[in-house]
């Protein structure tokens, strides 16, 4: 795109500021938890539904490993759009969080986490020439939420062809999003013996002290100093208390910013075994999650997105390094360059206080359409 029409693109977008506000709106209020599939078909519909309304060709809602995923454009595009419509949020939230707009801030579950962003997403393309949009998709999926753990093949395989992943997850204070830790998640199950804790404790294996063995060993795995965390999340042991347990589920989550460290811990993990020698360990549930997203896939994307916000006349753009993970570390990992943040302005991911600002909402669509042209005409030079 020409820097001279990039004041036109965004002022474009404001003059559309009450019809993206408008299909925010229309998304918050559709409720849809992860964990309920028929909820996140619902809003699958109503996605599609927009995009139609929007970009006058249909979207396409598939089934993949059980859930719906929505997709527009090709299968495997130039430029893609990648974001989920799934939320943390229950059924009924909207009861106790209706949609609201407060001065700049609009409020109702989801509204930071992503379903501004996928309105972004829309409306950026929306407000590009036919031609602009030729070869540039967007994908959305429903179980990101839960570590994405259906979704992740296709991911994979809508990236494989791209020069660009755009991804429209919410922005930290305003910045973009270059870089982001990989996760991994575990679920440790210890086995022991029980016993009955008044008449014969010696004769159990105390599966408690074993996890807390466990607990108090794997923060010493952590490497501060290169950012590395692990941190025990969750604990459930025993059945009465009057009986030595013979059961412990430990949960830890772990971030990093390289696959070396992910991998490090992951050994650790497989190999840890409880002190008393007639106690069994097993991981039962998760391990390397989401890969690491390193600075080096997103900088050139970054780059790109300053300089659109400068030829729009909008205030200076960074982006930064952040902890949380996205659907982007998979994209990143497989060498698609990546940039994540394009989403709303806001704050409280995950919190009673999330809300997203009016009047950025323009502006970051704004900025999504001016990065997709660019590319795009970057990719036919």
């Amino acid at each position: 795109m020409r820097p001279s029409t990039m004041p036109e693109l965004l002022a474009a977008a404001r003059s559309r500021a009450d019809d993206l506000v408008a299909g925010v709106r229309t998304l918050v209020e559709v409720e849809s938890p992860s964990a309920d599939v028929e909820a996140c078909r619902a809003v699958a519909s109503t996605t599609a539904q927009l995009m139609q309304s929007w970009l006058g060709t249909p979207a396409r809602i598939r089934e993949h490993g059980g859930r719906p995923v929505v997709q527009w454009g090709p299968d495997r595009p130039k430029v893609l759009l990648l974001g989920h419509i799934d939320t943390v949020w229950p059924i009924g939230t909207l009861e106790r969080i209706p949609w609201a707009i407060e001065g700049d801030r609009m409020r109702g579950p989801g509204v930071f986490d992503m379903k501004s962003g996928v309105v972004q997403a829309i409306g950026a393309l929306a407000l590009l020439e036919a031609d602009q949009a030729d070869g540039v998709g967007i994908l959305l999926t429903t179980d990101e939420e839960i570590g994405s753990t259906t979704s992740r093949d296709l991911i994979e395989d809508a990236a494989s062809e791209a020069a660009a992943v755009l991804v429209l997850e919410p922005s930290i204070d305003g910045d973009l999003k270059s870089a982001r830790k990989g996760t991994s998640w575990y679920v440790v199950q210890i086995t022991g013996r029980a016993a009955h804790a008044g008449l014969d404790p010696e004769r159990g294996i105390n599966a408690l002290i074993e996890g807390a063995g466990l607990v108090t060993e794997c923060v010493a795995w952590a490497n501060p100093a290169i950012g590395t965390t692990v941190t025990p999340t969750t604990a459930k042991a025993g059945v009465t208390d009057n009986t030595v347990p013979d059961k412990a589920v430990i949960g830890i989550d772990v971030r990093a910013w390289s696959a070396e460290e992910q991998t490090r811990i992951d050994t650790l993990m497989r190999t840890w075994r409880p002190q008393h020698p007639e106690a069994e360990s097993a991981i039962v549930g998760g391990g390397i999650n989401r890969p690491a997203m390193e600075e080096s896939s997103g900088r050139s994307l970054a780059e790109l997105a300053a300089s659109c916000a400068r030829g729009m006349g909008m205030p200076p753009i960074a982006a930064r390094a952040v902890g949380g993970a996205s659907d982007g570390n998979f994209t990143a990992a497989i060498g698609i360059p990546t940039l994540d943040g394009l989403g709303a302005v806001g704050d409280g991911a995950h919190a009673d206080h999330e809300w997203a600002s009016v009047s950025a909402l323009p502006e970051r669509t704004a900025l999504v359409a001016a990065i997709v042209a660019s590319v795009h005409d970057g990719a036919r030079t």
